[in-house]
């Protein structure tokens, strides 16, 4: 039979090994030009996704985000408000929206425009790992 502190190192051993699974997931929140500056400080591997309410593409796209979640990637997503980011459009040259603008660090790594299938999202949100 296990002695308390074997249980507890245990315990401790399980909970850091959670922890650092959490920390390889697709991390997907709302865009703010903070999170975006933190993630490229840190040189993190970030997508601005230009998303749209009216947008059913945009739409296509969320679902394939939430099933990557799943997957453990160890990418940023921030989701840009189409209609209200115009100097975030500028400033990245993005004319239209269901648009993921793929950074390693402050690096552009790569573009996913329009796409919805799931392995096209993963394969171009890769680029920045």
């Amino acid at each position: 039979m296990p002695t308390l502190p074997m249980l507890a190192k245990t315990l401790v051993a399980t909970a850091l090994a959670a922890a650092a699974g959490l920390a390889q997931a697709l991390d997907i929140q709302p865009y703010s030009d903070t999170a975006l500056a933190q993630a490229q400080t840190a040189g993190r591997a970030v997508a601005v996704h230009f998303h749209a309410e009216w947008c059913t593409t945009c739409k296509q796209q969320e679902k394939s985000l939430a099933a990557l979640k799943a997957e453990g990637m160890d990418v940023t997503v921030l989701v840009a408000d189409y209609d209200k980011e115009k100097d975030l459009r500028k400033r990245l040259n993005v004319r239209s929206q269901s648009v993921f603008v793929v950074f390693r660090g402050t690096q552009e790594k790569g573009r996913i425009v329009g796409e919805t299938r799931i392995e096209r999202i993963r394969d171009g949100l890769k680029v920045a790992l």
